[in-house]
């Protein structure tokens, strides 16, 4: 499971990077759940060459993402996020000051904003 949840993160971030038919067998595999043979029928290639070609997506799109780490510094800010949201909480339910939890709802709605765009 945790393969093809890093298959569809990868394809997520870098898939638009690949050919064109490269992603539609690699999106038939991650996110159709299609099986090589069914893939090899409709697309007339052989099942190796659909396991060949998915093992070469793979490289390609871990070879993008060591050179640029946009997953982990995407993981990395999602955290940091969840984070924030549970400090603000804290701080909310600690204070009584009309001033401040407004300043806090408007952090929290930053938030929400920032989670919204990924």
């Amino acid at each position: 499971m945790e393969k093809i949840v890093r298959q569809a993160l990868l394809f997520d971030f870098y898939g638009e990077l690949l050919t064109e038919h490269q992603k539609k067998v690699y999106y038939d595999v991650i996110s159709e759940d299609m099986s090589y043979s069914e893939i090899a029928e409709e697309y007339n290639i052989s099942r190796q060459g659909v396991f060949d070609l998915v093992r070469r997506c793979d490289k390609i799109l871990l070879d993008y993402e060591e050179k640029l780490h946009l997953i982990e510094k995407f993981s990395k800010a999602k955290e940091s996020i969840r984070e924030i949201g549970e400090i603000t909480a804290a701080l909310k339910d600690k204070n009584s000051d009309p001033e401040l939890t407004e300043m806090i709802d408007r952090v929290d709605r930053r938030l929400e904003e920032i989670i919204e765009d990924f």
